[in-house]
């Protein structure tokens, strides 16, 4: 049985938490990698330049400070939480088994980088256009948020089969056709998903462990970080595409038609809103 409520207040603080968190654990990682993963001078220097808290007391090795190792505990306490706690919306997708409850969760932490990233291209406009005094990091920031939130928005999609599918076809076969077809495109999706993976994870993870930057005057490590989210985000689609397969298997066949594209509810509150019967 699915589970659908209106949202409470720890559905959205939640997420909150945990994207504050892990902007600092993913500003402050070059700490980690010095401290874990070998000293590098040019490293060490960047972050010597991009350290929030340069003095917070040392706890761990001799970059890790206290706040760094809080919000790095807190990251997987936040996301357990949140799993937890998320609860499904009337418009989505009725499937509620766990990994469909992290994708819904991973679905609530993107819009909360939505917002994000509205405020940071709403402050450079006002900063630019108001104040004649444009930043520096709102185009790098924009850029790399919206690359989260593009490979995010990609398994919520894959949860919510709101993904582009051609139903022409597919609507005209027998059930046991069209299950030929579920199997043969998600063997697909596990095929493309492992060879991407098999492929980039050394550039992915060589670029993390230098810590590659974009290079520009903001110099955020875009690449560093979104080539293994890229794989993380990949593999994480290809088990959410066995699952739809599995939680779909046995139900009864849908012929999809225009009306597919209305939102009834949708449509009921906006005649609600402006008073009509």
């Amino acid at each position: 049985m699915s589970e659908q409520r209106n949202g409470t207040a720890i559905e959205w603080l939640v997420p909150i938490a945990l994207v504050l968190v892990t902007g600092w654990v993913i500003w402050h990682m070059p700490a980690f990698i010095l401290d874990w993963g070998g000293h590098q001078d040019q490293l060490a220097a960047h972050f010597a330049r991009v350290d929030v808290a340069p003095d917070m007391p040392v706890v761990m090795g001799t970059h890790i400070d206290i706040v760094d190792l809080a919000a790095l505990l807190l990251i997987p306490v936040l996301f357990v939480l949140g799993v937890r706690t998320v609860r499904r919306a009337p418009m989505e997708f009725e499937s509620w088994r766990p990994l469909d409850r992290l994708a819904v969760f991973i679905g609530r932490i993107t819009m909360m980088l939505i917002v994000v990233l509205c405020c940071v291209m709403l402050f450079e406009v006002f900063v630019r256009y108001v104040l004649n005094n444009g930043t520096l990091w709102a185009n790098e920031m924009s850029l790399w948020l919206a690359g989260f939130i593009f490979l995010f928005a990609g398994l919520y999609a894959m949860q919510q089969r709101s993904h582009i599918r051609i139903f022409l076809i597919y609507d005209m076969f027998p059930r046991w056709l069209q299950h030929v077809c579920d199997v043969t495109s998600t063997l697909l999706i596990v095929t493309f998903a492992f060879f991407l993976i098999y492929g980039g994870y050394g550039e992915a993870f060589a670029k993390y462990g230098r810590w590659e930057l974009f290079g520009s005057a903001f110099n955020p490590p875009i690449p560093a970080t979104l080539k293994p989210t890229v794989l993380l985000v990949i593999a994480l689609v290809a088990i959410q595409s066995i699952i739809n397969l599995i939680s779909d298997w046995n139900e009864e066949p849908v012929i999809h038609t225009a009306a597919d594209d209305i939102d009834q509810d949708e449509i009921e509150r906006l005649k609600k809103a402006v008073g009509a019967d």
